[in-house]
């Protein structure tokens, strides 16, 4: 999850800001551009629609976090969406038509992810640290986790969850006084035992599990590396390294999805824009938002790619608004696709 305007509003620092204060669609071409970073294909993504506008009262709309549900249909969070203006949305890609899926007078919300194990939609609360879920048709909200984790309070951003329903939350904490306090925790999925893998992380942002759930990829925003976490077969940790650096110039780190192939669509802040790198740390391909499109636009957060397709919706916001971009991805679509 980020913030825009990025000024100091990058990533997470954003809702820190606001702590204080507060289908149409066109295939997209994949084309050989010389220009693009290590020589990768770029892929134009085009505009699908513009879901909201810049909010009067937060000054900014944020959108992040895109799940596809059971029936085809995008959820889509707006992470600065003020109280009683939609926070959750829910877009039919074919119709080109949203509706609000869920508000209320508290939540920053900076992702969503449905369980595996309740089917219920979860959502990771920045500003409060607790972790709500929702049932499937919005109702019902629930407060899944709330409270500090080892005596420390939690800034959960993005989710993943493993086969079994259990959730590993990229924890952002201290990203706003810019000490490298982050963590990854996993929460076990009766919400009553909370776990630190790994600590000592600078704005850890984007999350998610490998296409073998051996492992996971998290992202630092203010780093611009990806880790890899190999994990053990009760979900502790095997071992950690550094896998990817990101070459992001002026464009930070932000969240992350899988493809059936491995891939890593690793979204940026700063840029509409997104580096896809094989699971072997090779750029393979820059999602571009095309040309004059991308004036009023300052990051592109996340993606979901359709379960089995290859039809990925990318979340861009900026001053001019937020917005869905699509484009065809290159390998189909499964859980980890849709980003945490």
């Amino acid at each position: 999850m980020r913030r825009l305007p990025i000024r100091p509003l990058a990533g997470l620092a954003g809702l820190a800001v606001l702590a204080l204060t507060g289908c149409g669609t066109q295939t997209a071409d994949a084309t050989a551009d010389p220009g693009a970073i290590g020589g990768d294909r770029t892929l134009r993504a085009q505009q699908v629609m513009r879901l909201t506008e810049v909010h009067e009262q937060t000054g900014m709309t944020l959108l992040e976090g895109p799940v596809f549900d059971k029936d085809g249909r995008l959820l889509v969070v707006d992470v600065t969406a003020p109280a009683g203006a939609p926070k959750v949305l829910r877009v039919n890609v074919r119709k080109n038509t949203s509706e609000q899926f869920h508000t209320d007078d508290r939540g920053n919300y900076t992702s969503a992810q449905f369980s595996p194990y309740d089917g219920r939609i979860y959502l990771t609360d920045f500003s409060s640290g607790d972790i709500v879920s929702l049932a499937p048709d919005g109702g019902d909200p629930r407060t899944f986790f709330s409270g500090g984790v080892d005596g420390a309070p939690m800034n959960p951003d993005d989710l993943a969850f493993d086969r079994e329903g259990n959730l590993y939350v990229s924890d952002s904490r201290g990203m706003s006084e810019g000490e490298a306090k982050g963590r990854v925790v996993r929460i076990d999925r009766s919400g009553k035992d909370a776990t630190v893998l790994a600590d000592g992380l600078a704005a850890p942002n984007g999350i998610s599990f490998d296409a073998d759930y051996r492992g996971l990829w998290f992202s630092e925003l203010t780093q611009n590396r990806i880790s890899y976490l190999l994990l053990d077969k009760e979900g502790a940790v095997a071992s950690r390294h550094t896998a990817i650096r990101v070459d992001g110039g002026i464009a930070q780190t932000d969240s992350i999805a899988v493809d059936a192939d491995g891939n890593l669509y690793q979204g940026l802040h700063g840029r509409p824009a997104m580096a896809v790198y094989s699971k072997n740390g090779e750029r393979v391909a820059t999602v571009e938002v095309p040309g004059r499109a991308a004036d009023g636009l300052e990051s592109a957060t996340n993606v979901a790619i359709t379960p089995g397709g290859t039809r990925a919706y990318m979340t861009v916001s900026g001053p001019d608004g937020g917005y869905l971009y699509a484009f065809d991805a290159l390998a189909e679509g499964v859980r980890q696709s849709n980003g945490g």
